[in-house]
């Protein structure tokens, strides 16, 4: 089942960011630098549009859009006012089993009903394969949060 995400979310969609970002075998340094921005807060889900994807009352993957109001210096680059899809994660045991096809569908039909033309996105450089394969256009590498690491910049035209 698909459906908004509650406050009451927040300790287990944090947990989720963790374990899904683990999965690819990152340092525990990175996880360090990553720690605010894969935690969620009951502020988090009420300041954005958090949806999450739950199997018999447990959540397997979540997505959030976030709207800039203001242009945003990280990292040295400058990240354009617009939507944005800050997270998308699902749990490692169920990468491969159509639950993030079932997520991205569900975030492109909720930004069209939202009147969202274009979503950014910062993907993570393991995930850039997944939305390209989703429709998402790849533009340009741009530097991560981590020393030497960059971070491909994609597009979901809408």
């Amino acid at each position: 089942m698909i459906r908004i995400a509650e406050i009451s979310d927040a300790e287990s969609l944090t947990k989720l960011s963790f374990e899904s970002k683990g999965y690819w075998g990152y340092p525990t340094s990175f996880f360090e630098v990553w720690s605010k921005e894969l935690t969620i807060t009951p502020e988090y889900i009420n300041q954005n549009d958090v949806v999450v994807y739950e199997v018999n009352g447990s959540l397997v993957g979540y997505y959030s859009i976030v709207e800039l109001q203001d242009d945003l210096e990280v990292s040295g680059i400058i990240i354009k006012k617009g939507f944005w899809l800050e997270h998308m994660f699902i749990e490692p045991q169920t990468i491969g089993k159509g639950i993030g096809a079932q997520l991205f569908n569900h975030l492109r039909l909720r930004c069209l009903k939202r009147g969202i033309a274009e979503l950014g996105i910062l993907s993570d450089p393991h995930a850039k394969g997944f939305y390209e394969k989703m429709g998402c256009i790849y533009l340009i590498e741009y530097p991560s949060t981590i020393k030497n690491r960059t971070t491909p910049y994609l597009v979901l035209k809408l």
